[in-house]
């Protein structure tokens, strides 16, 4: 493992006195799907910052349950600090969603009546240059969600070769010019390791040709997206989770799923409609619910979330 000592000094990232602003994707969607009510037992298996978590711990009231899952220890530590008005309605879980049996088998809980996936990441992540998330300010290439796990951007970056990376950011990015990208991280770090989240932006804005440059989407962006779903193994977490989601709801109970492109909500579609016609599940929308054009204007982050439902109607 080659992880960089600016990635090491700068591990646990912290948000300090920072106040970030957290606006939950398609809350009323959610709650108007997932119908969460008095006594129910409910599990928000990507916690985040907790904004559709606590709507759903008012709704489930004192005699409900909510089980948080997240595999970042900081947003633990954040929720569990927001929740205090809501003591002895939650536990509040550092792991993997992917784990979700085993956590509630330690729970001793044995079915509930739904849950909740939210694969975008936290605004809490993005806004902390410490995190390495983003690519339009300063910060170690780290990108992971689990501070605790080994292996971060850094190392994939600077240890994958042309091949692996060209074949990573075509696989996960979906980027058109991954073989140019590639080929200029190489050159790069031939010279010096890269260390930071702006000398990779730079090398990505380099490689582009300059057709490329002027499309809406910044042209690091399917780059990083590449690197940070490898880093955080995001899509056989999501692989594995959803068929024991599923055995983990009572009949009728139901599973929301926002992905937010087109990987996930791919691996979503695919198993959804592989799991209703065994009859197991029923879906309840057939087509994504998309966001609308209000909450894009409000959170230009929701525009690409896509939530998928479905309902457990079969043992």
């Amino acid at each position: 493992m080659l992880m960089s000592p600016l990635t090491m000094e700068h591990s646990q990232g912290n948000l300090g006195n920072r106040n970030v602003r957290h606006i939950p994707v398609m809350l009323n969607e959610v709650i108007d799907h997932l119908r969460p009510k008095s006594g129910n037992v409910f599990v928000d298996g990507t916690l985040g910052l907790g904004g559709h978590a606590e709507v759903i711990l008012r709704l489930i009231g004192a005699q409900g349950r909510l089980v948080g899952i997240d595999r970042d220890a900081q947003a633990i530590d954040i929720v569990r600090k927001n929740f205090k008005n809501y003591q002895g309605q939650w536990d509040l879980i550092h792991d993997n969603y992917c784990h979700i049996d085993k956590v509630l088998e330690r729970l001793r809980i044995q079915k509930v009546d739904g849950i909740l996936l939210d694969l975008g990441l936290s605004s809490f992540q993005l806004e902390d240059p410490l995190r390495g998330f983003g690519f339009r300010v300063e910060g170690p290439l780290d990108m992971r969600m689990d501070q605790s796990s080994h292996i971060a951007a850094f190392d994939l970056v600077n240890a994958l070769s042309e091949r692996e990376i060209s074949s990573l950011l075509k696989e996960f990015g979906q980027e058109r010019w991954h073989h140019r990208i590639a080929r200029y991280i190489v050159a790069h770090r031939s010279q010096k390791p890269i260390e930071t989240t702006i000398e990779l932006s730079h090398i990505v804005l380099k490689a582009m040709p300059r057709q490329s440059k002027r499309e809406k989407i910044h042209p690091a962006t399917r780059t990083f997206q590449a690197f940070r779903i490898a880093v955080n193994r995001e899509l056989e977490a999501l692989q594995e989770a959803l068929g024991k989601c599923v055995q983990c709801l009572k009949i009728g109970g139901r599973i929301g799923v926002i992905a937010f492109h087109s990987l996930e909500d791919g691996i979503v579609k695919h198993q959804f409609r592989a799991l209703a016609k065994t009859g197991k599940l029923n879906l309840v929308v057939k087509k994504p619910i998309r966001p609308s054009e209000g909450e894009v204007q409000l959170n230009p982050r929701a525009r690409s979330a896509r939530l998928r439902i479905a309902e457990r109607v079969a043992v």
